[in-house]
Order: C-alpha cells, then structure tokens, then sequence
C-alpha cells in the first residue's frame, strides 16, 4: 500500500508563521504568499504556499525579497522551491505561466 505524501506550503515547510493566524503574523505582518487567493491549489498548496516564488514581498531568511526578477536568483537556492520542484516533477506548472496568471490579477 502506497503511503500518502502530504505537500507542505512554504510557511509550513520553513515554519515562519507568517500565515494568517500563525505565530508571528501579528508582529512581523501576514506573509503575501499566504492571502494570494489567485493560486489556490496550485501544486496541491493553499493560495501561494507552492508558488511563493512568483510572490513579490516574501521575507525569507530574515531580508524581504521584491520582484520575481529580483527574487528568482535567491528562490534556485531555496530547498522548499527545489522540493516543489522534485515533488511536482514534469506537472510542476513553468514559471512563466505563473507570472502570466500573475499579471491577469494586478
């Protein structure tokens, strides 16, 4: 019998607790990632939580990270973004088309 694998979302994986009612969203605010309705269920995530590389605004890693032009070189690194990747495989959705849903909700 084949075991489950639960996909985790960015705040989850990092445990930042920046989602909306998380530990630190009073004091360091709400993370953008997590109240981005327009990818729900993207990669199996709740709003941005598997895409928070599209996301302008994320803070990881203690410094906040602006556009995807600015942020994309950072998020290569990242073990969460390389886990989606591996995870998702040949369904991972290009970022491209991301950023061109993206700009349909601006």
């Amino acid at each position: 019998m084949k075991t489950k694998v639960t996909k985790k979302n960015c705040w989850e994986f990092h445990e930042c607790g920046r989602e909306l009612g998380g530990k630190n969203a009073f004091e360091l605010g709400v993370c953008p990632v997590a109240t981005y309705i327009w990818f729900d269920g993207l990669h199996s995530g709740r709003n941005a939580g598997r895409t928070c590389w599209i996301v302008a605004g994320t803070m990881c890693g203690g410094k906040v990270h602006g556009s995807f032009a600015e942020k994309i070189r950072d998020c290569g690194k990242c073990d969460f973004y390389n886990k989606v990747k591996e995870e998702e495989g040949g369904s991972m959705i290009p970022s491209v088309l991301l950023l061109r849903k993206l700009e349909l909700h601006r």
